[in-house]
């Protein structure tokens, strides 16, 4: 059995890889002279917290020969502990803000061209987390020398799997017209217009949906007919 190796690596990283990972599993072995998280039989499983297009090249080098199950923690609850410069705890409180599905989209943007091949499935992780900020005078002046240190996992709530970009169409709010704007879309699935725009533009990078037309200013998108 080999050890979860977890040199250099942040708690969250570590927390999923320990989670995931079975007795039976290889941890950090060189496939294609790359470095992969967990190896299960033929599956290669890579965990990515953030900056999905760190992993293009690789992805995209893997992904011809080998079956890759990419997971990407989101924070479904989260509590902000503020630490000192060493890590001893002064706070703790939850923040109000709440991790769903759909935020997969802020890191799914920056590989659409990936999400149809055939090999690839993501995983969104729903998990509760502590975001650890230390005063240790290495942060902006905007916060006040703060620095963000570190995540942990407490506890991982529940995953949703994506083969296709089909599947990604599950995640839109069933009362979603046809057509739609983003503005629409933000409204109905309680999201900011951002957060829409980087939705259209994966999906419609995925040949999934379309841009129709316009009303007035806005694009006009459209689930395409043999997205299914």
């Amino acid at each position: 059995m080999n050890k979860i190796g977890t040199l250099a690596e942040k708690s969250l990283h570590a927390g999923i890889k320990e989670w995931y990972g079975r007795s039976t599993d290889q941890f950090e072995v060189k496939v294609d002279g790359f470095v992969i998280d967990i190896v299960r039989g033929e599956q290669l499983i890579e965990i990515q917290t953030r900056h999905f297009g760190a992993m293009k090249r690789k992805l995209g080098l893997l992904l011809d020969n080998h079956p890759v199950l990419l997971l990407h923690p989101i924070a479904q609850e989260k509590w902000i502990v503020r630490e000192t410069a060493v890590g001893y705890p002064i706070s703790r409180r939850k923040s109000p803000k709440k991790g769903q599905p759909l935020d997969l989209f802020s890191e799914l943007m920056r590989i659409p061209h990936l999400l149809p091949h055939p090999n690839l499935v993501v995983g969104a992780v729903l998990t509760q987390q502590e975001e650890i900020w230390r005063d240790d005078g290495q942060g902006s002046w905007r916060r006040k020398g703060w620095s963000l240190h570190d995540h942990r996992l407490l506890d991982v709530v529940e995953m949703h799997t994506f083969a296709t970009p089909t599947d990604l169409l599950a995640l839109l709010p069933p009362d979603l017209p046809q057509p739609f704007t983003n503005k629409q879309l933000a409204k109905l699935a309680k999201i900011r217009t951002k957060l829409a725009q980087r939705i259209t533009y994966t999906l419609a990078r995925c040949d999934v949906i379309e841009q129709v037309g316009k009303d007035g200013r806005s694009n006009l998108y459209s689930v395409k007919e043999n997205a299914f």
